[in-house]
């Protein structure tokens, strides 16, 4: 069997974008692939969170992937930080990229022109050094494929350059990682602004549905979603960002494709294809939060994610030798 690999950080409350992006695509991916899956929580803090909301976050995020459909007897969870390994290869493999490679990934230049925007030089060692980190998580464990939105395939394509590099001065050491992008639903926008990735940081909270809103809420931001002047409901990301986005939103909870969709409003308007797709994202929601109310009440999330970790250790530790012994840090024998 294939394996998989992807991480999500902890940080801000769950999005429909991350839910569709990251989370509901595993439900199926976990009887195709062995899974390995991570809460991101060292990556976390490449940016300042309040305590409270960092355990908050985590805690609501891995309740989330379970009220998904994620079923531990078939998926390895576990905290990134609960496994030393991750951040003692990234020591390691930090000390084989160049600052070159470091400054042309995405997360680095966003950071340094907002901080240009505030005249504020401040930014820290952590935006520039976490791709090293990052491919310590991918490389660890030999996946087949990474699951990555096309806005992400530069950290699994460093993680690959890294690892070519590493076997060619080493010898065959990690698998090279390919990068897995679905068709539709890998990227939903904002729902105020189309053209933008839907963000937990939205500032005005209306572009972006989080998982655990009051249903009414979330069907409200439906409804009153950017479109065009146009009625006709087809599906063009150029020229109509907004209807497009709305229709990968409905064919991956609706499960149907989206030339179905377009055929089913044919000479219909915005608003009855809105409110249609308002319900299905209630209902879908409601599914969760139903589910995710039983998880939180209970007390067996300490347990899954130390089973998690206990298996994710064995193949750390195991890789990470390998690695100590070929880079010559280790003078006696494991």
């Amino acid at each position: 069997m294939k394996r998989m690999l992807s991480g999500i950080k902890p940080t801000g409350r769950v999005t429909l974008g991350n839910y569709i992006g990251a989370i509901k695509p595993f439900v199926s991916y976990q009887n195709e692939y062995e899974m390995i899956i991570f809460i991101a929580n060292l990556h976390s803090m490449t940016i300042y969170q309040k305590p409270k909301d960092l355990r908050q976050n985590t805690k609501d995020l891995i309740a989330l992937y379970l009220a998904a459909g994620l079923d531990p007897e078939k998926v390895t969870l576990f905290l990134q930080s609960d496994v030393l390994e991750h951040a003692q290869l990234g020591w390691y493999l930090g000390c084989m990229v160049n600052m070159g490679e470091l400054s042309r990934m995405t997360q680095y230049k966003m950071q340094v022109e907002k901080a240009a925007a505030r005249k504020d030089a401040s930014i820290g060692a952590g935006i520039f050094n976490y791709p090293s980190l990052m491919n310590a998580d991918i490389l660890m464990y030999d996946p087949d494929y990474v699951p990555v939105g096309e806005d992400q395939k530069q950290h699994v394509e460093l993680a690959r350059n890294i690892a070519e590099r590493f076997n060619s001065r080493y010898s065959d050491t990690f698998k090279l990682p390919e990068p897995l992008t679905p068709k539709v639903g890998g990227r939903i926008m904002s729902l105020q602004d189309p053209t933008s990735k839907m963000s937990k940081s939205d500032p005005t909270g209306k572009g972006c549905i989080y998982i655990l809103d009051p249903i009414n809420v979330s069907k409200k931001k439906i409804m009153s979603a950017v479109t065009d002047s146009d009625s006709t409901i087809k599906y063009d990301k150029e020229n109509k960002p907004g209807i497009s986005n709305l229709l990968e939103i409905y064919s991956i909870l609706g499960k149907k494709s989206i030339p179905e969709i377009e055929a089913m409003y044919e000479g219909k308007g915005y608003g009855e294809f809105k409110k249609d797709l308002a319900e299905i994202v209630g209902e879908e929601l409601q599914k969760i939060q139903d589910r995710y109310q039983e998880i939180v009440s209970g007390n067996y999330i300490d347990e899954i994610l130390e089973k998690g970790a206990e298996n994710a250790r064995r193949m750390a530790r195991k890789k990470l030798a390998k690695v100590e012994r070929k880079m010559g840090i280790t003078i006696k024998k494991r």
